[in-house]
């Protein structure tokens, strides 16, 4: 189907979009617009045999500043109509952007249009599809940014249930691209399914050098061990046997709260994804990824069935079976590892980030500000003369997780419609000066200057 390109010259940005020449069909037909440094293309359905059959969206981020990106972090929702709604905002999520800055990475989230009632597997199987379109996008985006490179830098793949089954079979197919994947409940499987029309994948050897964590809730089959997720625990535990049996760096952790919803799990992939990051991702584009060496990691036993865990060593004092204990790639993750399988209240001690560029216009006060890295944004506050006045939100809430500014979907992306970082005040007098400042409040309780 023809496309048609669309490009708008704007306040010294250069603002490009491809977007198909049909509307996007509801409820997909309404995401959140996008400026610099946000950029979208979109593909509609394919009818060619082994292309991809639903239309799908890519939304993008691209930090400020950077000249060339070293990476491109993927946030991939789940199955079903309301995950594939949530896709529309995951390169919103202030948190995973600062996690992207850090490495001079894009973030990038995908939408498939996945008509409720359908099968899940035409696009959280890579290989009918999806993969190709995946990559497409890679392409298109990096026209659009002048981001080139973005066809071809490494990725970090973080993905919920059929996102994760997508991202372990990305691994499969491409470890030689990947710098590390997360699974929430969802793994790739190795052996058919009776009654079920899931192709097993192929264990390659480079695939072992990837390093994976199989991350899923406590009710999915490890203390509940029935209901619609109660298979889960299973699938992991036989995904980590065919993989970590042969050398794989995969780690296991157990939200202690949750069943197939996302939770806290954001608080130790930050950390894990820090550390796989710092290592992996190469000092110069193009330059292949570089390996985990050994003696970093920290190993400790699989998790019981009860979800009990024992806490991590150092890989060379490990006196356990190495083949059946779980990987962790250093002692600040080892420790955030054991504190998440314990209360999922993973520890904080660094202070967020200060808000900036603070602005009064009449009566609408805005700011900006970054997410901080270990815990995320909570909420603001807002002072007059240094006296706080007003919180923004007023009652933060998530009910998968802490409190969190932005909220969170299911899929663990951000709300919609998107929070804006504005409040209304009491306007001053012409002339006066700016009596209102902001401060951040992160999820872990630690206030910004």
């Amino acid at each position: 189907m023809s496309q048609l390109i669309c490009r708008l010259a704007s306040l010294g940005f250069l603002l490009l979009c491809v977007a198909a020449a049909d509307a996007q069909n509801a409820p997909y037909d309404n995401p959140p617009p996008v400026a610099a440094p946000y950029y979208r293309v979109r593909y509609e359905a394919s009818t060619k045999p082994g292309e991809l059959i639903y239309p799908v969206a890519y939304t993008v981020w691209i930090p400020s500043q950077v000249e060339t990106l070293r990476g491109v972090i993927v946030h991939q929702h789940g199955c079903g109509e309301g995950s594939c709604l949530s896709g529309q905002s995951g390169a919103f999520d202030l948190h995973w952007q600062a996690l992207a800055a850090k490495y001079d990475c894009a973030l990038l989230a995908a939408s498939y249009e996945q008509p409720e009632g359908t099968d899940c597997q035409m696009w959280c199987d890579p290989r009918n599809g999806s993969a190709a379109a995946f990559q497409k996008s890679l392409t298109d985006l990096g026209a659009m940014t002048k981001h080139p490179e973005l066809a071809t830098v490494p990725w970090a793949l973080w993905g919920h249930s059929g996102g994760g089954h997508w991202c372990g079979g990305m691994v499969m197919l491409y470890p030689e691209r990947i710098a590390a994947a997360w699974l929430r409940s969802g793994v790739p499987l190795f052996e058919p399914i009776a009654g079920r029309n899931i192709k097993p994948h192929e264990l390659p050897q480079a695939a072992l050098e990837v390093p994976l964590m199989c991350n899923l809730g406590t009710k999915e089959g490890v203390t509940v061990t029935d209901g619609r997720f109660s298979g889960a625990w299973n699938s992991n535990k036989t995904f980590f046997a065919a993989m970590r049996g042969q050398g794989a760096l995969l780690g296991v952790s157990i939200d202690p709260r949750t069943s197939h919803e996302c939770g806290n799990q954001r608080y130790l992939a930050m950390p894990w994804f820090d550390a796989c990051l710092a290592v992996r991702l190469p000092a110069k584009s193009g330059e292949p990824l570089r390996p985990f060496p050994p003696q970093d990691a920290w190993l400790a036993p699989l998790p019981t069935d009860k979800g009990e865990a024992t806490a991590p060593v150092p890989a060379d004092q490990y006196t356990g079976d190495k083949s059946t204990s779980i990987w962790l790639p250093s002692k600040t993750v080892a420790d955030a590892w054991l504190q998440y399988m314990t209360d999922t209240q993973v520890a904080d001690t660094t202070l967020p980030p200060a808000p900036t560029n603070t602005q009064l216009t009449g009566d609408q006060l805005t700011w900006n500000a970054t997410a901080d890295l270990e815990s995320g944004v909570a909420y603001f506050e807002i002072l007059r003369d240094g006296k706080t006045i007003k919180t923004v939100p007023e009652d933060p809430k998530n009910r998968f997780g802490r409190p969190i500014f932005q909220g969170l979907q299911y899929s663990d992306t951000p709300a919609v419609p998107l929070v804006e970082m504005r409040c209304t005040v009491e306007p001053i007098k012409n002339g006066a000066a700016n009596p209102y400042t902001v401060r951040t409040i992160n999820t872990a309780g630690l206030m910004s200057k």
